[in-house]
Formats: C-alpha cells, structure tokens, sequence
C-alpha cells in the first residue's frame, strides 16, 4: 500500500471537494472517509487531527506526483480565496461555507466522457453509469479486498457498440459517447494537442465537435480538467445563485446566459471557474441567496 500525508493544510475539506459536483468516482465510507479511482489509482483519502492522509494501490507511475497533481497540491487556495473575498459580503460568506473546495485536476479523456454523461442527469444516476463502463471496459485493480476499475482508455471503449452503451443505462447518450470516442481515437479532435492550447475559445472550439459537448458541457471540461478558470459553467443552481444575488429577475428562466457569462467575467476577476464552485456549493447545500 502507498501513503502520503499532507500536514496543517488549510484549504482541503473532503466533502467541499468531493461534493461540490465536479467529479463523479468517490464515495463516502462510513468512518467519514472517501475512495476513489483516479488515473491509474484507486485512492483512501481521510482526516486525521490536522493531517490529511492519501493511502491507495497504483498500477502505473508514483503515488506522490499522482495525488499531488490532481489535488492541485502546488496551487495556493488561500491567495483566490482574498481575492475573491474582497469583491463582495456573497463571495466572502460563500467562501467561508466552502473554505475546503479545491479545483481536482481530472483527466481529460475521463472528464469529456463525464460530463457528456451528466447531460440532464443525476449525479447517483451518473456515477452508476460511469461504474458500469470501468466495469465492463476498465483495468481491474483490488485494494483492501475490493475489486475496482480503472475508467477504459478511448481504445477499450471503442469495443463497446451503440447497443452495448445503452444496455449500461446511458439513453440517448448511446450515439454521442460511441462517437465522441470513434472522434477521439481517430485524432479528429486531438486531446493532446488540446492540452497545449493556451487560448480558452480555441480550447472551447475544439470540445464543441465532440457528439455530446455542448457549451455547458464544455465549460465543465475546460474547468475541472484543463483548469481555464476564466470559465463559467451555468446550470440551474448557478443561474439560481446568481439571479438571487446579482440579477433579481422575478423569473429566473429568462436570464440569458450570456448576460450570466458576461456579469462572471466583469466581476470575479479571472476567476469565474473558481467563484463558481464556491457559489455553487452554497446555494445547493445551504440554500442560501439573498
């Protein structure tokens, strides 16, 4: 077993991060902690006095660089967190009831079948889909007497057919991950070149010719992969929030997302992506507003 241990760090809570809704793989035990499958490991991460402790079994390269990477373990929370306390009494009291979130770096392969999943779904509905497919086209990987499973690469996914996605409950997301990952496989979007992009629409641009991927969708990849944290995904609870704080629209369903996306960019400083998480998850949890 591999460990690692994270002492006196400030901006790490369990639940902000692994329910803030920006990853579908990790699931509560019931001493408080959580596992998950991330990369190539399957991860035990729990609280211990003032210490947070990482133990897990790795198939591929080292368990240290692995969890410091996708925990963003080098990137300073606290330095966002002034930032964005100083724009107004919302963000700061957002920022408190959410002090622990941390943007995960996931991968992005994982992350656009993800989300494309998530589309007019439910999070227990999403994670049990996403499980089926590790199941069925994923490396296997036992840790403490549990069998878990790698998400598939693009090439064991690609032995799936349409009918075979369906059977594992996706509806009509059968056809758009079939494709997304024909699409993939053959390079008509290169994910790797994606990654090396430095412009945000350029990055956007390519995400939205995947089957799947609309603007939404793409704003999640572009954030909780590619970490563009000028991005800001709208969905129900964030036109919620930010209607009740800023907007006042006696009908919230006639805010227009581009006056949304526009208000983002003018207020919250480059850091829309990470604004968002923090409103995000106290609006859903607290349901706190104006």
């Amino acid at each position: 077993m591999e460990k690692y241990v994270l002492e006196n760090q400030d901006s790490f809570n369990l639940v902000h991060i692994f329910e803030c809704g920006q990853c579908f793989r990790w699931n509560i035990q019931e001493d408080g902690s959580y596992i998950g499958v991330i990369k190539n490991a399957v991860v035990k991460v729990e609280t211990k006095e003032n210490k947070i402790v990482f133990s897990g079994k790795v198939l591929h390269g080292n368990f240290a660089p692995i969890i410091r990477d996708y925990f963003d373990l080098d990137t300073n929370y606290l330095e966002y967190k002034n930032k964005l306390s100083k724009i107004d009494n919302y963000l700061e009291e957002s920022i408190k009831f959410g002090n622990g979130i941390r943007i995960l770096n996931q991968d992005l392969w994982e992350c656009i079948i993800s989300f494309i999943i998530s589309a007019n779904n439910n999070i227990p509905r999403i994670k049990k889909i996403i499980e089926k497919i590790s199941q069925n086209y994923g490396e296997e990987i036992e840790f403490e007497g549990k069998k878990y499973y790698m998400f598939p690469t693009p090439e064991s996914l690609s032995r799936a057919s349409i009918q075979d996605l369906r059977n594992m409950g996706l509806g009509f997301r059968d056809k758009r991950i079939y494709n997304t990952t024909k699409m993939i496989l053959n390079k008509e979007v290169d994910i790797d070149k994606l990654k090396t992009l430095n412009d945000t629409n350029q990055m956007r641009n390519e995400l939205l010719k995947l089957d799947g991927v609309g603007p939404k969708v793409a704003d999640c990849i572009l954030l909780f992969s590619l970490k563009r944290l000028d991005v800001f995904p709208i969905d129900v609870w964030v036109r919620r929030v930010m209607n009740e704080l800023y907007i006042h629209n006696e009908n919230e369903e006639k805010v227009n997302k581009n006056e949304l996306q526009f208000l983002a960019k003018e207020k919250f400083l480059g850091l829309s992506g990470i604004a968002q998480q923090y409103l995000f998850y106290w609006k859903r949890e607290s349901g706190r507003g104006a």
